[in-house]
Parts: structure tokens; C-alpha cells; sequence
């Protein structure tokens, strides 16, 4: 297989692999998905189609979760709660992002707004049962 086939056929694979879950993965995880099925896929290789499909907005980062950045396919303006426990992240479907929110950004600014990110953060339902055990 020529050399430029095969690094598009792994940057598709990296970007359904995303698309294809809501885990909110590292690219440690999308190594881990991949490796099976692509053996001459490298770590190195995912980092760089991560940072060029983040480039593209094709994706978002979440920033780092408990030291490791965490991604998502779902480009769609959407809420995120993270677990500052566990390092679980949710998303939120049921609050929808305000529209508004984005025409005062973008008044308040003065420039153009291209996106926002709404995350909450605190202590999941999981955790904090597990937390109660340990007391107990």
C-alpha cells in the first residue's frame, strides 16, 4: 500500500474511533482502540493527527483531566461535567448551551465568538457512594 494511503486510512481511523465514542479518550485510549487493527499504528501518529484535527476543529480538547488531555469528537456545542475524583467525563445532554451566552461573549468582547466549552466540575454520583463506603 503506497505510504500516503496508509496515513490517511490511519487518520480516518483515529477520527471515527473518536466520533465513535463518548468516552471523552486521551490518545493513549485511541492507541489502545487502534493498535489491533492498524499494528504499525504509533503513538507518535495519533498526537499528531490529534493536534491536526484540533487544528481543523474537527475535534475539541477538554484540556487535561487529572494530568492527561482528554478530547472529543463532538464538535456540537454541548455541556461537560467532570469528576475531579475519578476523572470521568459526562456529557450533559440535557442542558442545552444558551445561545444568548454567545451574543453577550461576543458583545461584551467586541469580537467574534467561534465556540464555547461549558464544563462543570465536582464529585460524581460513583464516587461519592464510594467516598460514603469508606466512612462508614
Amino acid at each position: 500500500m503506497e505510504a500516503s494511503a496508509k496515513r490517511f486510512r490511519k487518520r480516518d481511523a483515529i477520527l471515527t474511533c473518536l466520533r465513535q465514542t463518548t468516552a471523552h479518550p486521551s490518545a493513549e485510549w485511541v492507541y489502545a482502540q487502534l493498535k489491533p487493527e492498524i499494528p504499525d499504528l504509533s503513538l507518535g501518529t495519533v498526537y499528531r493527527n490529534l493536534a491536526l484535527f484540533k487544528e481543523q476543529g474537527l475535534i475539541t480538547s477538554l484540556g487535561t483531566v487529572k494530568g492527561v488531555e482528554r478530547f472529543d469528537g463532538n464538535t456540537d456545542p454541548h455541556v461537560h461535567y467532570i469528576c475531579g475524583s475519578c476523572g470521568g467525563v459526562l456529557d450533559l445532554k440535557e442542558i442545552a448551551v444558551p445561545q444568548e451566552l454567545s451574543a453577550q461573549a461576543a458583545q461584551c468582547s467586541g469580537g467574534e465568538v467561534t465556540g464555547c466549552q461549558l464544563t462543570f466540575t465536582g464529585v460524581c454520583t460513583k464516587c461519592q457512594n464510594k467516598n460514603q463506603e469508606e466512612k462508614s
